[in-house]
């Protein structure tokens, strides 16, 4: 029998998932927003399914449970520490929408040559991440609240919770 773990794309995923809700979405248009395979995203929706996340196949996404495996599993099963200084694209407190509320001379940021800022690097849930943010700006925000969940202090953690429970409940 082969225990179904997730796996940090897995949250890249369910976010997305949300984010589609509305429309009708494929695993196939999944694979090319999200710049994963096909059978990653397949793999995904069925670990999600398994972690009692996601059900009817991904089409419905259990919220609360997904705001409190943020909360309270996600700094303990995909934990990050700030690196060292690179160009990159700016997350947790450094992005929007925290960024409004947070003023630090500390700035945070996904790697990438392409990026707009300097910053201690933070590896995202998922290499692929940095491509989906520039043509995705509200995956960009739910994916830098939930970095400012994975590192942040207690006051940004809180601001970020609150920020991801508005957008999911």
């Amino acid at each position: 029998m082969r225990i179904s773990v997730m796996r940090p794309q897995d949250v890249v995923v369910i976010l997305k998932l949300i984010l589609e809700q509305d429309t009708s979405w494929t695993q196939t248009s999944l694979s090319r927003d999200l710049h994963l395979s096909q059978s990653e995203i397949s793999e995904s929706i069925a670990r999600s399914s398994y972690a009692r996340l996601v059900f009817d196949k991904g089409r419905m996404v259990q919220r609360q449970a997904l705001i409190d495996f943020i909360q309270y599993g996600l700094p303990y099963v995909f934990p990050q520490q700030p690196g060292m200084v690179q160009r990159g694209f700016p997350t947790a407190h450094s992005a929007l929408p925290l960024s409004e509320e947070i003023v630090s001379e500390e700035k945070y940021v996904w790697p990438s040559a392409k990026g707009t800022a300097r910053g201690h690097s933070i590896l995202p849930l998922y290499p692929s991440v940095v491509q989906v943010i520039q043509s995705d700006a509200s995956l960009y925000e739910l994916l830098a609240l939930v970095d400012a969940v994975r590192v942040g202090r207690a006051r940004e953690r809180n601001l970020a919770m609150d920020m991801i429970k508005s957008r999911l409940l």
